[in-house]
């Protein structure tokens, strides 16, 4: 037979109510590791991609970072159940998983590259993926879930 003592009983209860608590209610836990996550996206940005995305051919500047609008877009959310990084801006799709845009209401796209006005068919946008989590990060959100947990004990 085994036989376990337990010798201050008060201290055991407090801690495993405090576990039990942690696991049901984890919205610290997940407004942590969702911080985490707008973090590396961040990183990403600031980067200019990791790996490195694409230069622009057809003028000079830095892809998704020249007017900030995308990357300001990015926010967090979180409950108790979830934590996610995301956007609303209807074009963050298109540069990060790349694809080709057609022209719909008229014949040829127009846009202007430096001083000169071009016309085409369509346009290949090459994946700049701003969206992603290296291994480094990986392990953050596993390291804030340790801690989460020691934080409980």
């Amino acid at each position: 037979m085994i036989k376990i003592e337990v010798n201050n009983v008060e201290q055991l209860l407090k801690q495993l109510t405090a576990l039990s608590q942690g696991v049901v209610y984890k919205a610290p836990l997940m407004r942590q590791i969702a911080g985490t996550m707008q973090t590396a996206v961040d990183r990403n940005f600031a980067a200019g991609g990791r790996p490195k995305w694409l230069g622009l051919k057809a003028r000079q500047g830095k892809p998704l970072i020249d007017s900030g609008e995308l990357r300001n877009s990015i926010n967090a959310r979180w409950d108790n159940d979830y934590a996610m990084v995301g956007t609303n801006l209807p074009y963050a799709a298109l540069h990060h998983f790349g694809g080709t845009v057609k022209a719909k209401r008229a014949k040829y796209l127009k846009f202007k590259v430096g001083d000169n006005w071009v016309q085409k068919k369509q346009v290949a946008i090459p994946a700049r993926p701003f969206m992603q989590l290296t291994e480094a990060d990986e392990k953050e959100i596993i390291d804030d879930i340790q801690a989460y947990f020691r934080k409980l004990l």
